[in-house]
């Protein structure tokens, strides 16, 4: 097992991208997406399922983890792998996100962002020494810079306000976290909905040389259109030889088009929080399993899935156990998604080496075009 952290392109379609993350606690294969969990958990997950499904590397939350059970005392534990029985690679993000997410319980200022607890109302500080001191307690393999992420639409004044700030913080969480081999920092691109600040963030990141890049603040609120224009005049601007990472996104088709554009990582609550409220990710599309056509429905979810919560429950049953509000629906809801978002990127990694990629992005399209077939 290597020592260091490296990241090579196997294999190119376009500007597709097949590639690997090599770093002491395992390899993450390129295109891949993150499963969150946010609390050291993936939500209705056990560990060993989401390994099994295929997840290379999980996300952890810096804000949430935080605030309970604390940084420290996860250090105390063993860190986050041993604390959550994950030995495999983890990112956590910097709690940015929540800069944005939880705007009316926060100060904002150069120095950081003083929160409010949405938990109990303690106040906390979050500078960028902090955020990265937090990830450092918990021990993650990849770790993201303290950046603030606007929501669009929004001014453009305000947009750049954030860009720049943001640079300014990557700047200071580089300097914090120093030379530590086998980890990675990754620099977060921001600049709103304006191409001219997209690239000048790019530029600016890339000229800090730092281990791999993240494409923040799209997929929210504004169009797919905006996102993947965004996409368009970042990723050429990054460099070639990194890893390039879009947070937060998204949806099966989010996933297939930034592929296309080169993006290599990916990470969304939407496959767990669908599959707690009802709703499967499959090759079809989505169904809804809260419908009530499904009562009677003996089939499955997918007679042709290797996983079990897709083939061998009939949808009745999970209709019956999302109505009843039965902690089992999340959780073969939960599974089934996890699954096809996994069997999704095996697709398109095995369409970029084979180069193959423009006509099973197309295929994988039409299936969730003709959509599910209508009960017998």
């Amino acid at each position: 097992m290597s020592e260091v952290f490296s990241f090579r392109v196997l294999a190119k379609d376009g500007s597709a991208r097949r590639g690997e993350i090599v770093m002491p606690r395992g390899t993450i294969r390129t295109p891949a997406f993150m499963p969150v969990g946010t609390g050291g958990t993936v939500k209705a997950m056990y560990p060993d399922q989401v390994r099994a499904l295929g997840a290379d590397v999980i996300l952890g939350n810096t804000y949430h983890l935080m605030l309970r059970p604390g940084a420290e005392r996860v250090a105390r534990l063993g860190g986050l792998h041993e604390f959550a029985r994950w030995p495999w690679p983890i990112l956590t993000d910097s709690g940015g996100f929540q800069v944005m997410s939880l705007a009316k319980l926060r100060k904002l200022t150069e120095r950081g962002v003083t929160f409010r607890s949405h938990i109990d109302g303690g106040a906390y500080e979050m500078t960028p020494e902090r955020s990265i001191e937090i990830q450092g307690l918990l021990d993650s393999d990849i770790q993201m810079q303290l950046d603030e992420c606007v929501a669009l639409p929004a001014e453009p004044r305000e947009i750049e306000r954030a860009m720049r700030l943001s640079l300014r913080w990557a700047e200071r969480c580089k300097a914090a976290f120093g030379d530590q081999p086998g980890k990675a920092m990754f620099g977060i691109v921001q600049g709103g909905d304006s191409a001219a600040l997209r690239e000048e963030s790019a530029r600016s990141l890339a000229a800090m040389d730092l281990k791999g890049y993240a494409v923040g603040g799209l997929a929210v609120g504004e169009p797919q259109a905006v996102m993947l224009d965004m996409l368009d005049v970042t990723c050429p601007l990054l460099p070639a030889q990194k890893p390039r990472y879009l947070m937060g996104v998204g949806t099966p088709d989010d996933i297939v088009k930034s592929v296309a554009r080169g993006i290599d990582m990916f990470d969304c609550v939407m496959p767990t929080r669908a599959g707690r409220h009802g709703l499967a990710y499959t090759r079809r599309g989505k169904i809804n399993l809260r419908n009530a056509r499904h009562a009677d429905d003996a089939r499955p979810l997918d007679e042709e899935s290797d996983c079990p919560a897709a083939r061998d429950y009939s949808r009745a049953y999970l209709h019956h156990l999302v109505r009843s509000q039965e902690a089992l629906g999340a959780m073969l809801l939960t599974w089934n998604n996890l699954a096809y978002y996994q069997h999704l990127m095996r697709e398109l990694r095995d369409a970029i080496e084979a180069g193959t990629f423009t006509a099973s992005a197309a295929a994988i399209g039409e299936g969730w075009k003709r959509g599910d077939l209508p009960p017998p």
